[in-house]
């Protein structure tokens, strides 16, 4: 499944396509299913890295700085100069501006992974990008949209997500790496609950697609008007990352998953806020869901392009540039 995983998620994918237009009504109980199946994904993505590696990954200041300028400098800049080519509908406008806002908590670590890049960074950052956007997406919605439209999106959604969706599994993450730290019991059930990354993945994607696509509609234009944006921003961002990693000097592994972290976005995690919206902005949710549909497919391509944007350094090169 490791091997194939990319396949996989398309498969996924396409599936909960296929459950969204034969079985609408199965929309609203798959909806609920979400949050349970993203946090069992989130505590498995966890248990991968000890807690004593973590804390160490913390430590590393020029990585967290890169990725916290990448995601909430730069970032912000590339949607400003794309939110011109935005519809003019504000609740398609606000579905934009809150999954591409917002950093990638989850399967970034996975691409990111496949393609060479630290997870282990990536890890150890997750709370603190998942804090930091939490604090600053108010501040952005107010600059783009205005005070009105700034007040539809409530806090208390988010501060749900970080305990449920970080804060829970991290710690029975750590509780089970604990336990198997002693026992023979706890070793295996931590095994076997690695194994079940690809499945709970798939089981993400195909439920977050079968759950929205039947709220689409006859707003299925709008959704696919910003599909372009979506395509754009994952290239631009690719290279922004790039340039963001040279500016702070790091490896090739660091500098990978700088370019995953600010091209990924926090669409699973976002999702609940979306669908806390006001009725009116219903459409939203779609938006947010069709930023997966995109990015899944762009991280295919990005897992097999980054090691060539983020070359490893030859190592005549990496002593004369220590010289």
């Amino acid at each position: 499944m490791d091997h194939h995983q990319v396949a996989i998620y398309l498969a996924a994918m396409a599936a909960g396509g296929l459950v969204g237009a034969l079985a609408p009504a199965a929309g609203p109980g798959l909806e609920h299913a979400i949050n349970p199946v993203l946090g069992a994904l989130l505590f498995v993505t966890f248990l991968q890295v000890p807690a004593a590696e973590l804390v160490r990954s913390l430590r590393d200041g020029r990585f967290l700085a890169a990725a916290l300028v990448v995601n909430f400098a730069v970032v912000p800049l590339v949607v400003a100069a794309l939110f011109a080519f935005l519809p003019a509908d504000q609740a398609v406008r606000v579905g934009v501006l809150l999954v591409l806002l917002c950093p990638c908590v989850d399967y970034v670590i996975v691409f990111s992974g496949l393609a060479g890049g630290s997870a282990r960074r990536l890890l150890a950052a997750t709370p603190l990008l998942l804090v930091a956007q939490m604090l600053l997406l108010p501040g952005f919605l107010y600059l783009f949209l205005g005070p009105g439209l700034a007040d539809v999106v409530e806090v208390g959604p988010f501060v749900e997500a970080f305990v449920v969706l970080i804060a829970v599994p991290l710690a029975l993450a750590w509780a089970l790496q604990a336990w198997a730290a002693l026992r023979p019991a706890g070793r295996r059930v931590s095994a076997a609950a690695g194994t079940t990354m690809v499945p709970l993945m798939a089981a993400v994607l195909l439920t977050v697609v079968a759950s929205q696509l039947p709220k689409l509609g006859d707003r299925l234009t709008d959704v696919a008007a910003v599909i372009p944006v979506y395509v754009v921003f994952l290239v631009v961002m690719a290279f922004a990352g790039k340039g963001v990693a040279a500016l702070f000097r790091l490896d090739a592994p660091a500098g990978r998953a700088v370019v995953f972290t600010g091209a990924t976005r926090n669409s699973l995690v976002v999702l609940p806020l979306a669908l806390a919206l006001p009725d009116a902005f219903a459409v939203a949710a779609a938006v947010v869901v069709a930023q997966t549909l995109v990015e899944v497919v762009g991280m295919v391509a990005c897992v097999r392009l980054v090691p060539r944007l983020v070359p490893e350094r030859a190592p005549a090169a990496a002593g004369t540039a220590a010289r």
